[in-house]
């Protein structure tokens, strides 16, 4: 079943895959990374101008890592906003997705913790770097296939 969104996407030629609703009710879209950041842009003058959340996780091990956008249609005098969620599904071995950082300044944090938990790399954002782990920490921490260090340093744990 395609929800408003999905229908207006496709009349306008964008493509996409409908994922649904969730238990809110809420459409989920799948985007694919190349054509995220046009669609982004386009949804944004639509109407979605306010990035609610953004998170990643991991799929499966040795599967696709995914991004997930919850976009927030905000009108003055509307009391139930229009809300879509977009998940955009990267190769794990470079996984690399346009930031949206330039259309919702709130995804800066966001997508830096992404990049830091997972390694999914926000193309064209202006300062991915870690943001939780040390800048010398090695590897993804929320990655299912990732192997926690048989060591860790405790200090002044008494």
């Amino acid at each position: 079943m395609q929800g408003r969104l999905s229908v207006w996407l496709i009349k306008h030629g964008l493509v996409h895959r409908s994922l649904g609703f969730d238990y809110q009710g809420i459409e989920t879209l799948q985007i694919k990374p190349e054509d995220w950041h046009s669609i982004a842009v386009i949804l944004y003058v639509y109407g979605y101008n306010y990035l609610r959340s953004q998170c990643a996780y991991d799929v499966a091990p040795g599967g696709l890592l995914a991004s997930v956008y919850h976009l927030t249609r905000i009108e003055y005098g509307i009391d139930q906003p229009e809300e879509v969620c977009i998940k955009v599904f990267a190769p794990r071995r470079n996984p690399r997705i346009p930031s949206v950082f330039w259309i919702w300044k709130s995804a800066d944090f966001q997508e830096r913790e992404s990049y830091d938990m997972l390694g999914i790399s926000y193309d064209n954002h202006p300062r991915l770097k870690r943001i939780l782990m040390p800048e010398s920490w090695i590897g993804w921490p929320l990655r299912k296939d990732y192997i926690a260090p048989n060591f860790y340093e405790i200090q002044d744990a008494h």
